[in-house]
């Protein structure tokens, strides 16, 4: 049978499954303008611009035409052409141009459209509509003035990650994407992941940049500013100053974090090998125990926050360990602290990630010591890159640099956790070196680009069972088939992203569909240059545990919970108003872990005990959903103060002390 083949401006093309005329340009090397396309999500044909001429057939979306046996196809024509550049007039009419000031700016896609069809003045009249900037997220930026109705991140975040955290609003000149019921999105079940960062085309969403409040940090004489660096960061930062992906940049990262004014400079890897060692351990117990099983990886913050939100009755089956990042954070302010001889606040710690949802995690209540938070401040690869180039640096030229000890050595276990299958195979190299005694072993068949993978793999006299997902969809119908009782699992690995961390929401934008691909085996590769490829080889761990960590400071320091999470953020509503002068203000918490410890039946004691006391004309009674006291409800606050595990006869003490003052 002979293989089909179409024509594109003269130049005959075979077809080789290309799913549109779209990737088969691509293929002849015409790079066709578009906004809409991306090719893990559907097909949406909403910014025609893509429009090529079919002979026989007229002007057609090349993103969603097939390829037929013969097409001539014509990519750039007078007509498509002026049409384009229509398109693009229309959008910038539309577009808030204060594109200086755009975090964007320099790598928009409406920029390089305008600029490839050489549009240099706008026709219409302007008619931008100014909409208030969204700050409410710990990660993410939204300005929805910059917003040119594309539709990707509605996709990504419906079909890629299953949240569905934005979505269309109101018809024709009144439509939006938006938010339910219009709340910010650090308010809403957004997971902070950042992928719809990268797939937004303009500075519509842009990660919530903390690069002033670094270099602050950095010109404050009094404090001792330190960074640690992820290992995703590592195998993309190099694609920022021409490099390609995968190319290892450490040497020269270390280098311009040096000649920034950071103090020290350490590697995330370092607290990764800690939580292999505890994660490897905890796993090892409960398997034995028969508990708690399947037990999934905890390292992926947006996916711990996807589990809080959609499946708390899976919280028991979470590792309690912490993140490399907050491990790090955790002992570097417990250990460093101690050996510079200076408090707490005066020490900094900096994190350069791949991952907006590392911004949230460290803010996270849980991660902080009387207020004071383990990590200070997350950047993104984005935004590093950013600080070099304000900077001056010429990255290239740099002399290669070494991590400070002892928080800068690791083992290739730890570096491989930046890809997708990476940290359960660290795990098993731990649990393989601890039940058999023998060196390391790899396990391939944890690797690879697809979002389910499974392997029963032989470790002594033992059969594992393993899941390695990567894309919140696909750790939705993984569980989904868990809880179903349809599969079973030892071990579960879970990361938010596709891929893995080298596709993190932080991480260059690219049109090279390999690139995570290419981020991944370069930290395979990493792997394979190193001494030791087992986390409890690393001799400045095994010093740290056997000098300073007993099991109950490390659990104290490595360790963490989760809290249900089931509810969005909500305004308190009221449930009785003071008609009269307010004398006393209570606020009760109806979040689930609080109604079930009794909050209502707590409420109706104490709106019998005010109306019994005549009361009512000076009470204001709330309840709220946020009180983040989970597992101490009920949880009551009498003018200000906050009582938990709150009793009726407790309730009724306090508000008396309140009266008589």
């Amino acid at each position: 049978m002979r293989n089909q083949t179409v024509v594109i401006d003269r130049v005959a093309v075979p077809v080789e499954g290309e799913r549109n005329l779209l990737e088969l340009c691509r293929k002849a090397g015409t790079e066709l303008p578009t906004f809409c396309y991306h090719s893990e999500i559907s097909v949406y044909g909403a910014c025609r611009m893509c429009m090529v001429e079919v002979e026989g057939r007229g002007i057609v979306p090349a993103c969603s035409t097939k390829a037929e046996d013969g097409m001539v196809i014509h990519t750039n024509t007078r007509q498509i052409r002026n049409m384009r550049k229509m398109i693009i007039e229309l959008m910038l009419a539309s577009h808030d141009q204060s594109c200086t000031t755009c975090p964007k700016s320099g790598d928009c896609r409406l920029q390089a459209i305008a600029r490839q069809l050489g549009v240099t003045d706008v026709r219409f009249k302007q008619m931008t509509r100014v909409e208030p900037v969204d700050y409410s997220s710990d990660a993410i930026l939204r300005d929805p003035s910059k917003c040119i109705l594309c539709g990707d991140c509605v996709r990504v975040c419906d079909e890629i990650q299953s949240v569905g955290a934005l979505g269309f609003a109101y018809r024709g000149a009144k439509a939006r994407v938006g938010t339910c019921f219009n709340k910010g999105i650090g308010e809403i079940e957004c997971v902070c992941c950042g992928q719809c960062i990268k797939v937004c085309p303009v500075g519509a969403l842009t990660p919530k940049h903390q690069i002033s409040k670094v270099w602050d940090a950095i010109y404050d004489k009094g404090k001792t500013v330190v960074a640690q660096v992820a290992p995703a960061v590592r195998v993309a930062l190099g694609e920022y100053f021409g490099k390609d992906p995968g190319s290892l940049t450490i040497g020269h990262i270390v280098t311009a974090l040096r000649r920034m004014g950071f103090d020290r400079v350490y590697d995330t890897c370092f607290g990764a090998d800690f939580t292999v060692v505890e994660e490897g351990k905890e796993f090892l117990e409960r398997r034995e125990k028969g508990e708690n099983l399947p037990m999934f990886t905890s390292c992926c913050p947006a996916w711990v926050k996807f589990a809080e939100q959609y499946y708390p009755d899976f919280l028991n089956n979470l590792s309690t360990c912490r993140s490399p990042q907050q491990m790090f954070g955790s002992l570097c302010k417990e250990q460093l602290t101690k050996e510079l001889g200076i408090p707490r606040e005066d020490l900094v710690v900096v994190s350069v990630m791949p991952c907006t949802a590392k911004k949230f995690e460290a803010g996270r209540d849980e991660f902080k010591v009387n207020g004071s938070a383990d990590v200070d401040f997350v950047i993104t690869s984005e935004e590093f890159a950013l600080m070099i180039k304000e900077s001056g640096i010429d990255f290239d030229r740099l002399e290669l640099g070494s991590f400070d000890m002892p928080f800068g050595f690791s083992t290739g276990a730890s570096v491989i956790f930046g890809s997708s299958g990476g940290v359960s195979e660290a795990v098993l190299r731990f649990a393989a070196e601890t039940l058999e005694k023998g060196s390391a072993r790899e396990f391939k068949q944890l690797r690879g680009e697809d979002g389910i993978k499974s392997a029963e793999i032989a470790i002594g006299s033992e059969t594992l069972r393993l899941a390695v997902v990567s894309g919140l969809a696909n750790a939705r119908k993984l569980i989904d088939s868990i809880r179903s009782g349809a599969a079973h699992y030892d071990l579960v690995e879970i990361m938010a992203c596709r891929g893995g961390c080298v596709n993190g929401g932080g991480q260059p934008i690219t049109d090279d569909r390999t690139a995570a691909q290419k981020r991944a085996k370069g930290l395979y590769d990493n792997d394979k240059m190193l001494q030791f490829h087992v986390s409890s080889e690393n001799p400045y761990l095994q010093q740290i545990y056997a000098e300073s960590l007993d099991h109950e400071k490390a659990h104290i320091l490595l360790h963490t919970v989760y809290e249900n999470r089931r509810r969005i953020t909500q305004e308190d509503f009221m449930l009785g108003e003071a008609s009269g002068e307010k004398a006393l203000s209570l606020e009760i918490c109806f979040g689930t872990s609080c109604f079930l410890r009794g909050a209502q039946a707590l409420y109706r004691e104490l709106l019998d005990y005010i109306r019994e006391n005549d009361l009512e004309d000076k009470t204001e009674f709330k309840a709220t959903f946020c009180g983040k006291h989970c597992k101490k409800g009920p949880v009551l606050n009498v003018n200000g103060k906050t009582l938990e595990r709150c009793t009726f006869d407790g309730a009724k003490a306090e508000i008396q002390r309140t009266l008589r003052k």
